[in-house]
């Protein structure tokens, strides 16, 4: 499993958002969640990226996002089998 920092930034009432994180407690990988609607910081680094989906998932410096978020994508990164 990656010893890299795992954030996943998300938005309130945000479906996907929920099952990314249910995903990762259910592979226990230890994440910190940032609500991009609370977290000006999180949501202007976000922005700075054009990122303009939500959930985003940062892995050390790779961030996933939309259509590359897929569940084979995020166990390669995270190192998970």
């Amino acid at each position: 499993m990656s010893d890299k920092a795992v954030t996943v930034y998300s938005t309130p009432l945000c479906q996907p958002c929920e099952q990314l994180k249910g995903y990762l407690r259910a592979h226990d990988v230890e994440f910190v969640a940032k609500d991009l609607m609370m977290d000006e910081e999180a949501a202007a680094f976000i922005d700075s990226h054009n990122i303009r989906s939500s959930p985003v998932l940062q892995v050390g410096d790779v961030l996933l996002y939309g259509p590359a978020l897929g569940p084979e994508t995020v166990d390669e990164l995270l190192g998970l089998d």
